[in-house]
């Protein structure tokens, strides 16, 4: 007689985010620590970090944000610029978005959005290795551990900020690149998955070499390795 596999409860799929996401806090947290210092040095205060992490929660675009407020200081024109900055970074969140539609088909739209807001990098990668058996309760358990720790680690950051005269001399910096690879591993599937990676790669170190500063090379990888993605994509349904 074949067994009958019970689904888990909303306890237990938050309690296995929360588990999956402990080795992501683990770089995330110095990660966030280097920021908060950063910050600290370009002259904002622990309320000025915790507001960022809160209401932005994007590594990567704040530590754009926290350079062009070092640069530029804090007046009107240097906002508009951090604005745009992070605008432009997170645009490949609609990217990343796209990929979860079949995950969150169903889910009215109030939820879906609120849920789209803790969208990260990490979060996302989870979240598609997931694949069908993604349910909310597993997302917010990913989400509020990664909130939680991101928030409270660029808060201690910015307090401690004094007391770091060289952050990357203690290779805090390589944490956000040491996560990333990690990530990227776990979706490696064989030579197949090589196209979108080396598209991505090739678009954003050319566009960076060609442009003057910016965030467009994110941009450019993104969509690139999104486009070879696509046309694989098609090319099995065609085969098939």
């Amino acid at each position: 007689m074949d067994s009958i596999t019970i689904p888990a409860s909303p306890r237990q799929e938050f309690a296995s985010g929360v588990v999956h996401c402990l080795p992501i806090v683990a770089g995330a947290v110095p990660f966030g620590f280097l920021l908060g210092s950063l910050a600290a040095k370009a002259g904002l205060s622990a309320l000025d970090m915790g507001l960022m992490s809160a209401l932005v929660f994007a590594g990567s675009s704040q530590f754009v944000a926290v350079e062009l407020l070092d640069k530029n200081g804090s007046g009107g024109s240097a906002g508009l610029a951090v604005v745009g900055a992070i605008l432009l970074v997170n645009l490949r969140h609609l990217l990343m978005g796209a990929t979860l539609e079949q995950q969150f088909r169903g889910v009215p739209r109030a939820r879906a959005g609120l849920a789209l807001f803790f969208m990260t990098d990490e979060q996302w990668a989870l979240a598609l290795r997931r694949g069908p058996e993604l349910t909310l309760a597993y997302w917010y358990g990913v989400a509020a551990t990664l909130y939680l720790a991101w928030l409270t680690s660029t808060v201690a950051g910015t307090l401690a900020g004094a007391l770091i005269a060289d952050p990357t001399a203690w290779g805090l910096d390589f944490t956000f690149i040491a996560v990333f690879l990690c990530l990227l591993a776990g979706f490696w599937r064989g030579a197949g998955s090589l196209p979108p990676w080396l598209a991505s790669a090739a678009a954003a170190l050319a566009v960076h070499a060609l442009s003057s500063g910016g965030t467009w090379h994110i941009l450019a990888g993104a969509l690139a390795g999104g486009a070879v993605a696509a046309v694989q994509g098609k090319r099995r349904m065609r085969d098939a």
